[in-house]
């Protein structure tokens, strides 16, 4: 999709703070966090809605993967998840830690989670 932001972040077209990436997923830190290390995980092949993923387990799979990193950078046990898709039209998932600890500063928490992905 032409238009599609996240398609952009995806291409490069548009810089994001990417803390995980494989063959058909990213995540990235959102930019107006409701916490600090909230991800957006979303597949790299554009589908309008979560339950649009034919491969949803594996999608699923990715952000237990980033919840249980964020648990550990941000010393945590809460983490928080929503499914959205209505404010960008590309499927995503929202996770983000709840009362643990962070930075103000986006490159900071991301490189606090990249070390637990390693």
């Amino acid at each position: 999709m032409d238009n599609c932001i996240f398609c952009k972040i995806i291409k490069k077209e548009i810089p994001a703070e990417i803390v995980y990436e494989d063959k058909k997923f990213l995540a990235f830190l959102d930019i107006r966090p409701l916490a600090p290390g909230h991800v957006q995980v979303i597949p790299k092949e554009h589908f309008r809605w979560v339950w649009d993923v034919p491969y949803i387990g594996t999608y699923f799979e990715v952000v237990q993967k980033i919840a249980k990193a964020q648990q550990k950078a941000f010393t945590t046990e809460l983490v928080r998840s929503q499914v959205y898709g209505d404010e960008v039209p590309h499927a995503h998932v929202w996770i983000w830690p709840e009362g643990g600890s962070g930075s103000s500063k986006l490159e900071e928490n991301a490189e606090l989670l990249r070390k637990q992905l390693k």
